[in-house]
């Protein structure tokens, strides 16, 4: 990955994570505390011992670049990214728009998918949102991948004949008539939405703009516990927001 050994991720024993920057001298860590960052790649896959406590050096994955990202606004996790960016099937070159960058969350999700050759065009209307989702996304690495408009989506897009339009907006349906001329015949469209009566308006309006092969979806995330006696955690990630997906068609 490009942004490899530009940092490390420091994982205690609870599963608390810190990206650290490498080759910046002596470094104070909020919750960690001092440690030289100099060398610290050469410490990936190994334990480093700071202030009598013990952590696991790892090389960042898109995981922990999202996981650990500054928050300006709610962000789409990687249970809902990665099953975004698989159903709208990106890959290698491909060109995806991306309208609400807020905290630029999915903006990596979907540039990890189509790096290194690809494009991720993401509209966002507030300038605050768009300068933390520009760091989050630089930081992270995909800076040449990703581009930033401060345009409201639904006025138009530039772009035509690309692979996926995602949607992270409050109405996602009065986007759907500049979807639909953006994408290729057969591209997908995706949305992402918090309450029921979101996602159902935009499954209306999906069929009503003879969209195919239209569905939504919720993601429930249960992790197991492993010891003498397994069974699943008493606590889970349970509703996020509902994707709903769909096809462009040229002509019903």
């Amino acid at each position: 990955m490009s942004f490899a050994m530009r940092e490390v991720v420091l994982l205690n024993a609870r599963g608390k994570k810190w990206r650290i920057p490498v080759g910046e001298g002596l470094r104070t860590v909020r919750g960690v505390g001092q440690l030289k960052t100099d060398g610290l790649e050469r410490l990936v896959g190994h334990s480093l011992e700071v202030g009598g406590r013990t952590y696991a050096v790892l090389e960042p994955s898109v995981r922990d670049q999202i996981e650990t990202i500054h928050r300006k606004a709610q962000i789409i996790g990687p249970k809902d990214g990665a099953y975004l960016a698989f159903h709208t099937d990106l890959g290698a070159g491909d060109t995806v728009v991306e309208g609400g960058a807020g905290s630029g969350a999915l903006t990596i999700a979907l540039a990890h998918a189509v790096a290194p050759t690809g494009r991720v065009v993401s509209y966002e209307i507030r300038p605050d949102f768009l300068d933390v989702a520009r760091a989050n996304v630089e930081e992270a690495g995909y800076g040449d991948v990703a581009q930033f408009r401060e345009k409201d989506i639904t006025q138009g897009i530039e772009e035509r004949d690309v692979q996926a339009v995602v949607l992270d907006l409050p109405e996602p349906w009065t986007a759907l008539q500049v979807a639909k001329r953006a994408l290729q015949p057969s591209g997908h469209f995706a949305s992402y939405s918090p309450t029921v009566e979101q996602m159902r308006e935009t499954v209306l309006a999906l069929r009503e703009e003879a969209f195919a092969e239209v569905w939504s979806v919720e993601l429930l995330e249960r992790r197991m516990e492993v010891g003498r006696g397994s069974r699943p955690a008493f606590q889970m990630l349970g509703h996020t927001g509902y994707m709903t997906f769909a096809r462009r068609m040229v002509s019903a």
